[in-house]
C-alpha cells in the first residue's frame, strides 16, 4: 500500500499476516519512504526488501506464511532459498482472500479525514496506527475471520494399504 504526502513524497507498506495453532495472529511490518526523484533509488519495495520482510516474520514468529503477490523470478528464488519458508499463493486479484487488505482498509479509514502532513508526520502517523493494530489481537483474528479461510495447519490423514 502507498499513502502520498505533498508532490511525488510517498510512504510504502508491506504487512503479513502470521498465525501459529495456539498463539495469536500478528501482524508484520515494513516500510519504505521514497523522498522525491533520484535516480537508481527503488520508489518501491524491491524483491529484496519483501524477503527482508519474510526473514523478519520468520524470526519473529517462525510460523507458515500465505503469500499473496505477484511471485517473479527473482522472488521465486529468494523464497527458494529459504528452506523453512512455505508459500501458498492466493489466485491474483483475489483481495478478499488476503487479510492483509483489511489492514490496509483499516489504516486508510484511520487517515482519511487528517489535514495534509510532510512525509515524516506521514510516516509517524502510519506507524502509530500500524503498531496500535499489532496490539490488538481482536482486529487481527476478525480480518483473518473475514476471508473466510481456515487458517490453520493442515493435517493430511494417512492412506491405509488395502
Amino acid at each position: 500500500m502507498r499513502v502520498t504526502a505533498a508532490g511525488t513524497k510517498r510512504v510504502s507498506m508491506a504487512a503479513l499476516i502470521c498465525t501459529r495453532l495456539g498463539n495469536r495472529p500478528r501482524l508484520i511490518y515494513r516500510i519504505h519512504l521514497d523522498r522525491g526523484p533520484a535516480e537508481g533509488r527503488p520508489k518501491d519495495f524491491t524483491e529484496t526488501d519483501y524477503a527482508r520482510l519474510l526473514d523478519a516474520a520468520h524470526q519473529q514468529f517462525g510460523g507458515p506464511i500465505v503469500l499473496n503477490t505477484h511471485v517473479s523470478r527473482t522472488m521465486r528464488q529468494l523464497i527458494d532459498a529459504r528452506s523453512w519458508l512455505t508459500v501458498n499463493q492466493l489466485p491474483p486479484y483475489a483481495h478478499e482472500f488476503n487479510p492483509v487488505e483489511g489492514v490496509w482498509s483499516h489504516l486508510k479509514r484511520s487517515l482519511a479525514n487528517l489535514t495534509k502532513h510532510n512525509l515524516d508526520q506521514l510516516t509517524a502517523l502510519v506507524k502509530t496506527r500500524l503498531k496500535r493494530m499489532q496490539y490488538r489481537p481482536g482486529l487481527i483474528e476478525g480480518l483473518i475471520a473475514k476471508t473466510g479461510l481456515g487458517l490453520q495447519p493442515c493435517v493430511i490423514p494417512a492412506i491405509e494399504d488395502p
